[in-house]
């Protein structure tokens, strides 16, 4: 009789504890999301057409990483009608709310709970107002499929007959009713990308983008940051063939013609015949530079004194070097002046942050200048979308009440757009006697990370150009708090006693860089996991158990315990074939998404990946699909950073002309991909277009060790870094 009460009074317990966990969880999603503070009312989210339809609007940009589908399939959900019934607007300018920059697996985690705080205040309304009409209780009220139902039967009334009388003026606060987990998603637990079939049937790309009367305008980028023009033949320039108008401010020279193919072989012509002076007389190796910066750094985390533990150190060093966004398609915008406005067309990741610096630069009000997002080639950051809108806008301004479009050459894209960051890590860990990991101590050497147009810092290219030049300058790091720039997952996923992270910026430098996928990541996170590797290779211990021996957090441990179940290869040791598999693992920004990666590599003249398998969490899995393909868009691109993406500098500018310069992966060295997510539909969603890139590289870097008995960190891992490493330790 004890044993069964003792079971039943666990079993009472079991339920308080779970009704608590509920109520907390309850009371961490009624915390506003951070866009409601600027946009507080209904009617800055939804508002209702001519035609008595509601339209949505957010200020998120789809990049085609598929954040629409779930953005739509959040709404849907909430409001309790079907995802095709909804009209969703994003990031134009003139219709959206200003939600920041479109990046850092942000669009769900903020933008997405935001539309689902709105979909639920606007139903919490439309029962209202249908209560009044039927004369009952909201409570007894619900919607299904666009129709309300009373105490289990249809009504006569749809959504659209109450829509009239929705006060858009109402805080969306005040009258939100969020559903349970256990309610979301039983209609559509998942739908295909709804806009798959406009990218591959129809034209929506900003280079299909037609207008009647069209000009196009050719940029003519001098060759490095440092170079001016000091003189072009510009009765010449104007009788090439096609060409409509020479703009000329400063060192800008841009082209218009009455076809792409006229405008593309003047601007060829001019940068053939222009003469350019540079202000830097000689080449400098940034990159060796960046390697044995000795400035001062800069202490970021310091957790307990990291010189007071003894036992035996561990260190490993990584270094990426500047490496491409390396989109198929350049970069475009179309932009049109008329009446002293400006409508602009560009795939900017932040049009409002555009619009400012282009209104700072031209010294107009914001809203004299219209930005609509449209899509084109693949985004990983800050690209050259904001430097070709604003190319662009300089050429439209001399042909008023015509659009213009700029399509990048393969030579602008190479040698003016941003790319990413160089960066050497140097990590070191302390293994105390009883084999565990007691200290961490992380030093990040890094270009800068963020160089994005703003209000304050315009950074558009063509505006150092001008004859009143507004010059780009320093922008601070990422802080941690926002989830870190060059120091971005320096901080390993494991539960480490004593912590010291250190960070360096290297602004001097004449190579652009900004944002590209990740941050620093990729780089902070091989380094990280390799040495954890390492130690577990000295200690002749399995990688996983020894990572599982590190770590308290439940949602890791099942990520590692189900990459042991999905292992590849039980040998651990190196194999005579040249096969290897690879382990990474990282909680991206310490508080995103968690995913594991497993790699088996076949290493032959050069290194092949043929397996991958991932493992994620992401919280709630909203569209899975979606979740899914980001997920192994980062693997795939983390392994082509990591074999083959290092961009040829000579001391003064990028060098690369064609692909030949600049090798990515393709498409036959597609590995075979396993993608395992981990939902849970009770945790808020936590974005996963940024989880993958680290842990594939460090999988790549410890299966290449594990096949040949070599740690190669010195990036890209191509034949010849292998062979050079080879050398370095016989």
């Amino acid at each position: 009789m004890e044993i069964c009460a003792d079971v039943e009074l666990i079993k009472e317990y079991w339920m308080r504890l779970k009704r608590l966990l509920n109520q907390l969880r309850i009371m961490r999603e009624m915390i506003p999301p951070s866009p409601l503070s600027n946009f507080p009312l209904l009617g800055h989210w939804v508002k209702l057409s001519e035609k008595n339809n509601l339209i949505f609007f957010s200020g998120r940009v789809e990049l085609g990483q598929g954040n629409t589908t779930a953005l739509v399939m959040m709404i849907a959900d909430e409001l309790d009608v079907l995802p095709s019934s909804i009209h969703l607007e994003t990031a134009r300018t003139d219709l959206t709310p200003n939600e920041g920059i479109t990046a850092g697996s942000m669009s769900i985690t903020i933008g997405g709970v935001a539309l689902r705080w709105v979909a639920s205040a606007l139903k919490h309304q439309i029962l209202e107002i249908a209560s009044k009409q039927l004369k009952t209780q909201p409570s007894n009220l619900y919607v299904q499929s666009g129709c309300i139902y009373q105490n289990g039967k249809k009504t006569e009334l749809y959504l659209s007959d109450t829509f009239y009388k929705i006060d858009f003026n109402r805080k969306i606060i005040d009258d939100v009713h969020l559903k349970s987990f256990e309610e979301r998603q039983k209609s559509f637990p998942n739908i295909n990308r709804i806009d798959l079939k406009s990218r591959l049937v129809d034209a929506p790309f900003i280079q299909d983008i037609a207008f009647d009367g069209m000009l196009y305008g050719a940029p003519v980028h001098p060759p490095s940051t440092y170079h001016h023009l000091v003189k072009i033949d510009l009765t010449s320039l104007k009788d090439r063939p096609g060409v409509v108008k020479i703009v000329k401010n400063g060192s800008f020279l841009g082209i218009i013609a009455n076809s792409f193919y006229h405008a593309r072989n003047a601007a060829i012509w001019a940068r053939s015949n222009g003469i350019w002076k540079s202000t830097l007389t000689d080449p400098v190796d940034h990159f060796q530079k960046l390697k044995c910066s000795n400035n001062v750094l800069d202490t970021i985390i310091e957790s307990k004194d990291i010189r007071k533990n003894s036992g035996k150190w561990f260190e490993t060093s990584v270094s990426r070097p500047f490496i491409y966004h390396g989109s198929i398609g350049p970069a475009a915008a179309i932009a049109k002046f008329e009446d002293e406005e400006i409508l602009i067309y560009s795939h900017s990741q932040g049009v409002f942050q555009l619009r400012q610096a282009i209104a700072n630069v031209l010294q107009k009000k914001e809203d004299q200048i219209c930005i609509i997002h449209r899509p084109n080639s693949g985004c990983y950051g800050h690209n050259g979308a904001d430097d070709a809108a604003f190319d662009a806008v300089l050429m439209a301004k001399s042909v008023p009440g015509k659009f213009l479009k700029v399509i990048w050459s393969r030579f602008d894209e190479f040698h003016t757009s941003p790319m990413g960051a160089a960066m050497v890590t140097k990590s070191r860990a302390l293994l105390s006697s009883d084999k565990r990991v007691i200290a961490f101590d992380v030093e990040v050497n890094s270009t800068p990370h963020t160089n994005r147009p703003s209000s304050k810092i315009p950074n558009l290219r063509a505006a150092s150009y001008l004859s009143k030049p507004v010059v780009s300058v320093r922008t601070p790091d990422v802080p941690l708090e926002r989830g870190g720039g060059a120091d971005r997952n320096a901080s390993p996923s494991y539960d480490i006693d004593s912590l010291r992270v250190r960070k360096r910026i290297e602004y001097d430098t004449p190579y652009r860089t900004s944002a590209l996928r990740s941050l620093g990541a990729y780089c902070n996170v091989i380094a990280n996991e390799t040495l954890f590797d390492k130690i577990a290779k000295e200690l002749n211990v399995d990688p996983i158990k020894f990572r599982l021996e590190h770590v308290s957090d439940p949602r890791s441990k099942e990520i590692l315990e189900r990459l042991a179940d999905e292992r590849l290869s039980d040998t651990y040791n190196n194999s005579d074939d040249g096969t290897g598999w690879g382990l990474g693992f990282a909680r991206y920004k310490g508080s995103g998404g968690y995913c594991g990666v497993m790699i088996k590599v076949n290493i032959d003249e050069t290194v092949q990946v043929t397996d991958a398998i991932s493992v994620s969490d992401v919280g709630e899995a909203i569209s899975k699909d979606g979740i899914k393909n980001q997920i192994e868009g980062g693997i795939i691109q983390s392994i082509s950073w990591t074999l083959k993406e290092s961009v040829p500098v000579d001391g003064f500018s990028a060098t690369a002309e064609t692909w030949t310069d600049y090798p990515i992966l393709k498409f036959s060295e597609i590995p075979s991909l396993r993608t395992i997510l981990i939902n849970r539909p009770a945790e808020k969603p936590l974005g996963a277009g940024e989880i993958s890139q680290g842990p594939t590289g460090a999988a790549i870097v410890n299966a290449i060790n594990n096949a040949i008995g070599i740690q190669v960190t010195e990036l890209p891992i191509t034949r010849d870094a292998i062979i050079a490493k080879l050398h370095s330790v016989t």
